[in-house]
């Protein structure tokens, strides 16, 4: 059953219209009120833009996503997993997840997430339109993701790491979720060389437009099966699932 959603009070142009070109900037202004985030995201666009910038609506042309039932774990983080045994949560630390991904990395000293774009999507989880795979190493957190999600279309915003490869567990086990709940596809949005090697793929944003009418439509992802349960990455190397039939 779709679940009612609170009325925007904007309206976001037809990306193929404005942009046939295909450059991927979209429009400028709004808000990051949830409200408008639902109707942007419903619409095939994102916000990616600096602290300070007006806020940038973003739908790329290639779009980046995976397809989980075609997502195969490499034999490295099998091991990996084997071997450390962590903890597996699911929509359990939302807001230290954000927060974590919001830290500069070591290869860039700024990020894009800022504390307006942090407030937003912690009001889209507590919304019940977010959700977040966290990694723990006895009791602290090492390693995860977020994003939202709307009907069946599950949309990735990021990820952070402090050890070898927990973000490619957290990003292992949405891959599970994913395959579970019969998703089409996880939307990476934006193409990179880390995504692609974990087997994401890039399709017209016409393709991805056409999809995610439906997609979002269908009824939304059953997380209540997965964020009352720990999980641990050792189990989840030898079963190759979360849930057991």
């Amino acid at each position: 059953m779709m679940q009612t959603r609170p009325q925007s009070q904007y309206i976001f142009p037809n990306p193929m219209e404005t942009d046939p070109e295909g450059e991927g900037l979209i429009c400028l202004g709004a808000d990051l009120a949830v409200p408008t985030l639902i109707e942007a995201y419903s619409h095939g666009l994102f916000p990616w833009f600096n602290e300070g910038d007006p806020i940038c609506w973003w739908s790329p042309d290639p779009r980046c996503v995976i397809y989980p039932k075609d997502y195969t774990p490499s034999k490295t983080l099998l091991r990996s997993m084997k071997k450390h045994d962590y903890r597996i949560t699911i929509n359990q630390a939302f807001s230290k997840v954000i927060r974590s991904c919001s830290l500069p990395r070591h290869y860039a000293n700024e990020t894009w997430i800022s504390e307006d774009i942090i407030q937003s999507y912690i009001d889209m989880f507590q919304q019940g339109l977010g959700y977040s795979i966290e990694v723990w190493e006895h009791e602290t957190l090492v390693g995860g993701l977020y994003g939202i999600h709307l009907g069946k279309g599950c949309f990735g915003e990021s990820m952070f790491s402090q050890r070898t490869d927990v973000s490619k567990i957290a990003f292992y086990v949405l891959m599970l979720i994913g395959q579970e709940q019969d998703l089409p596809w996880i939307d990476c949005q934006l193409e990179n060389d880390h995504l692609m090697s974990l087997g994401a793929t890039c399709i017209s944003r016409e393709e991805y437009l056409n999809s995610l009418q439906n997609v979002i439509k269908q009824s939304r992802i059953d997380w209540k099966k997965y964020q009352d349960s720990v999980f641990s990455s050792k189990s989840i190397a030898l079963s190759k699932q979360l849930i057991t039939k």
